[in-house]
């Protein structure tokens, strides 16, 4: 079978993207696993399929990590796949709406540059209940889309990230398929520093979106820097709950082509 495909990425967080819109396309663990491959496939931390949503979005988004399995949400695939609907729907609408794995989410294309194939999306996130979001010994675990698990630490830049987050990604039983693992540290100029290890992937990738959303959330700061590149996040909080809540960050698309599954 042969597939044609981009690849985008968020903030260096990548992805194949596919559009599945009118086909029955059904790919194994190991065919996903292998696409992913950053020495035998394309390569990407992730690989979506856009489809029609038979409840009448925009369209169907389906997320894999580069293991090959079926994942929850992915906030930087999100917004990477709302700029390939733009382009590929030819939507004359800057907003779109589309069904993730936890539910609906808007996008706005807030910037599009066709000459260097890069913009800037704002993405919605799905609520957070107060009461959902614990405190253990380690940090905070919440879950924003995806389980992540909020931990603050002192030399972010040369911390263990791999190893400890290989260490923590399945310190609780809440989940039993593991947590992604957020390290912190506040920058001088105010903003906070991210480093993420993304279960699935079993790796520190360059972004994280619902990382990024988490840490936000349990810090109340709004200006997220990740080593591929610098998010905004607002929010509303309530007395129970984190609503309204805006992932804005960079997305490129890097190229595009055919494959043989």
């Amino acid at each position: 079978m042969n597939l044609h495909f981009h690849k985008f990425d968020g903030a260096g967080n990548d992805f194949i993207i596919i559009d599945a819109r009118g086909q029955d396309l059904q790919l194994t663990t190991e065919q996903v696993a292998r696409l992913c491959h950053r020495r035998l496939g394309i390569g990407a931390d992730g690989l979506m399929t856009l489809s029609d949503d038979p409840q009448g979005s925009n369209f169907l988004m389906r997320y894999y990590n580069s293991d090959g399995r079926e994942a929850t949400m992915c906030g930087n695939g999100g917004r990477c796949i709302a700029a390939f609907a733009h382009l590929k729907l030819k939507t004359q609408n800057s907003k779109l709406n589309f069904r993730g794995p936890d539910g609906l989410h808007e996008a706005r294309i807030l910037l599009w540059d066709e000459e260097r194939r890069l913009g800037l999306v704002d993405l919605t996130m799905r609520p957070v209940a107060r009461d959902t979001i614990r405190r253990e010994p380690e940090g905070w675990l919440l879950d924003t889309g995806s389980p992540h698990l909020v931990v603050r630490v002192e030399g972010l830049e040369d911390y263990d990230v791999v190893g400890e987050g290989r260490r923590l990604r399945n310190l609780t039983d809440r989940w039993p398929e593991g947590v992604n693992v957020d390290f912190i540290e506040d920058l001088p100029d105010g903003a906070l520093a991210v480093r993420t290890y993304e279960r699935g992937v079993e790796d520190e990738t360059l972004a994280c979106g619902t990382g990024v959303t988490a840490c936000a959330l349990v810090t109340g700061n709004q200006r997220i820097k990740a080593r591929g590149g610098d998010f905004k996040v607002t929010f509303k909080p309530t007395d129970t709950t984190y609503e309204d809540i805006h992932l804005i960050g960079p997305v490129s698309l890097n190229f595009e082509g055919n494959v043989e599954v």
